[in-house]
């Protein structure tokens, strides 16, 4: 069951490293409580909640604020207040067709010429993966998953494309984690699914690496059939965005992907 937190709570148990960048801990922060659903559609994100509980300044917590609008999560209203973003099915789907556009053209050019330095990072990645999923640790697992997607395409030498594609990937990233939450976990498929990736790059074959992508992430068809399919998903997305200060502009309901499953 998803339910909303108090932001304070959140972040009461939360210290600061005054060493490392502070907006960067900060965007952080907010962004794996949103992502994780501890941070529901629609609630209010108060700057100066936040820096209260962290014992920080609001400069900071400001910037971090933006750059969680420039990724999609938040929107900052002026007069009014820093709110969650709706899950969108749009986006959802619109960044389900981007990664795997993207992700597929840089894993082809990971095969075609990956350092050896590179290749050890992917592997280092995996066997942290199957530490974590023995420990049941998802959210390690999940931060891990993340990284070695991020890693294909340093790869692939195209890091400033996996950036790029973060700004798309808000609702593909909630949605996953709300998977968990209900869950469906298939971290043992994951792990496997990355090996068989990684064992293509360094067989110099992108048509192998292409078919292993696409059998990990799978197309956007499949992804809109296990949608439709995921009744309990649908519900939660139409009952976040429609109480009645969470209203969207956005067509949250089913008609969306029927009409996709036509084209």
């Amino acid at each position: 069951m998803v339910v909303e937190s108090s932001l304070t709570r959140l972040l009461s148990e939360t210290a600061l490293d005054p060493d490392k960048p502070l907006v960067h801990q900060v965007y952080h922060m907010l962004w794996g409580a949103i992502v994780s659903l501890k941070l529901l559609p629609g609630q209010l994100v108060s700057e100066k909640e936040i820096a209260t509980a962290l014992s920080a300044s609001k400069t900071p917590v400001r910037e971090a604020l933006i750059r969680l609008e420039d990724v999609g999560l938040v929107k900052i209203v002026p007069q009014s207040g820093t709110y969650v973003t709706p899950i969108r099915l749009e986006a959802y789907i619109e960044g389900c067709f981007i990664r795997f556009q993207l992700e597929m053209g840089a894993v082809r050019r990971a095969a075609q010429g990956c350092s050896d330095m590179h290749i050890q990072q992917l592997d280092s990645i995996i066997d942290k993966q199957r530490i974590a999923w023995d420990r049941d640790d998802f959210l390690r697992f999940a931060a891990l998953d993340e990284s070695f997607h991020k890693a294909l395409f340093t790869c692939a030498g195209l890091p400033g494309v996996w950036d790029a594609l973060q700004k798309t990937q808000a609702d593909v990233n909630r949605v996953r984690h709300f998977k968990r939450i209900h869950g469906i976990r298939r971290g043992a498929d994951v792990i496997q699914q990355h090996i068989v990736i990684v064992d293509a790059i360094k067989a110099s074959d992108p048509d192998l690496a292409g078919k292993a992508l696409t059998a990990h992430i799978g197309c956007l068809e499949t992804e809109i059939e296990k949608l439709t399919k995921n009744s309990e998903l649908l519900a939660f997305i139409e009952k976040q965005n429609t109480k009645p200060s969470r209203k969207s502009s956005v067509n949250t309901d089913s008609n969306y992907l029927n009409a996709f499953k036509v084209i």
